[in-house]
């Protein structure tokens, strides 16, 4: 099985293109996911992840998504490698984007600027719905 799932922040704006092929789009960005644990003493870590979305999901990602805000993208790793002008191979791992949410708070960022955009059922929204108020008269 081959399933990778992320929660990070954006480091740069997703950017697109269109295959020469059948014009599809394809956006690409990448996410700084913060690493669990921390040893005493050591600053927290980050890996920087490369996310690559197509078609639809493309395009909500690349209009909806910027630098610095905290998403959720569930998908696929995938490797693939290719020859340069010059004959030198290169290797590319990346991650296949399926779904893609947003994680921010309402309070946090912007991220409720954009609610219910993509519809309800749609990869690349979590909806808004429910909301936890700070009182005390919880339900459960």
């Amino acid at each position: 099985m081959n399933k990778v799932i992320l929660m990070g922040r954006l480091t740069r704006d997703p950017e697109t293109r269109y295959t020469q092929t059948n014009n599809t789009l394809v956006a690409s960005f990448s996410l700084a996911v913060n690493r669990r644990f921390v040893r005493q003493g050591e600053e927290r870590q980050a890996d920087f992840i490369n996310i690559v979305a197509w078609s639809k999901l493309g395009e909500f990602c690349s209009k909806y998504f910027k630098k610095g805000q905290q998403v959720g993208v569930i998908g696929r790793i995938q490797t693939r490698t290719w020859d340069d002008d010059q004959g030198t191979k290169h290797y590319v791992t990346e991650v296949v984007a399926e779904e893609a949410y947003f994680a921010d708070s309402k309070r946090e960022g912007e991220a409720g600027a954009f609610e219910n955009t993509f519809g309800n059922t749609a990869p690349g929204n979590m909806g808004s719905d429910f909301e936890v108020s700070s009182s005390d008269d919880l339900p459960f």
